[in-house]
């Protein structure tokens, strides 16, 4: 994606859904996120949310093996006007009208997305303005191809294609990254992010019960600190009753680092407030985003 000036960083209120009750009733899982949004939209008892953020598979079971018969055609082309009217996606639709309905810029979390031409299968995340606009598209970089002993073993390769772009949007007060979960362990695509102006970084995720208390906190921390950016991940709430056990524990990291929010394992809806001077602050105290030596080692935003 090519770049162009960030907007003024101004302060905005960031809201996680980590929404509960994910089932295999996909009309039901819409429609309990849509409920959660507007119970969202209405926010705290002074600060209505500027962004709303559901997690990761937000509209089916988490699993490689559900992932083609939940997929849904998206068709949406960066840089080209989307029309919605037109889409086939019922999650698509449900999503732009919510984001109108509430004036909120929407993370739409992630969907199983089957391409049209190709029939390949990516793990995507949608965003949409107040307008209800579908703005901005992220295909899942990275799959989630792990095995550990005894532990966890899962492959999304077997369903999943990966995507081959890097994305971001703009509001009118931040410019906010886009990835979706394990992508959050590959450094690369947090720091073009950020070289390419981005304030905020925001990856829906679901890690479970053996990464999550191991790597969860640890690497959104690290990705705020080496970045000097807002980090930001949102996880599905735990069942112990489904396949694939979430973690939970919704996070916000501000540029130092800093823990500002966390969720516990269950259904919650977390607020909070982003505020520019952290960030301007650390980037004026310890200077490393003037301080890179690219006559040393490349670029990787270039």
């Amino acid at each position: 994606m090519a770049s162009v000036a960030p907007p003024v960083f101004k302060p905005f209120t960031l809201t996680l859904i980590q929404l509960g009750s994910i089932g295999s009733d996909k009309a039901a899982n819409l429609q309990h996120a849509r409920e959660m949004i507007a119970k969202a939209a209405k926010g705290n008892s002074d600060k209505k949310p500027r962004v709303v953020v559901l997690p990761e598979c937000f509209n089916s079971p988490y699993g490689f093996v559900h992932f083609p018969a939940y997929a849904e055609n998206i068709g949406h082309t960066a840089g080209k006007e989307y029309d919605i009217q037109a889409s086939v996606s019922e999650s698509v639709k449900m999503l732009s009208s919510a984001a109108k309905e509430e004036g909120i810029w929407l993370i739409g979390g992630s969907i199983p997305e089957r391409d049209a031409e190709t029939n390949n299968v990516y793990n995507t995340c949608t965003v949409y303005s107040p307008t209800g606009a579908l703005v901005a598209s992220h295909r899942k970089v990275h799959l989630f191809d792990i095995d550990i002993p005894g532990k966890i073993t899962f492959k999304e390769s077997e369903t999943l294609t990966g995507g081959t772009t890097t994305n971001y949007f703009d509001t009118e007060f931040a410019r906010i990254g886009l990835g979706l979960c394990y992508d959050v362990r590959f450094p690369e695509l947090a720091m073009i992010a950020a070289r390419r102006g981005c304030h905020a970084i925001v990856y829906p995720g679901a890690f479970n019960l053996t990464t999550g208390p191991l790597h969860w906190e640890l690497l959104q921390r690290a990705r705020a600190n080496d970045n000097q950016v807002f980090f930001s991940m949102c996880s599905p709430a735990r069942d112990m009753t489904s396949g694939y056990h979430a973690w939970g524990h919704s996070m916000v990291v501000d540029p130092y680092a800093r823990v500002l929010a966390e969720a516990d394992e269950n259904e919650a809806i977390l607020h909070v407030d982003i505020d520019p001077e952290p960030f301007h602050e650390v980037r004026a105290g310890i200077p490393v985003t003037k301080q890179r030596r690219f006559d040393v080692y490349p670029d990787v935003s270039a």
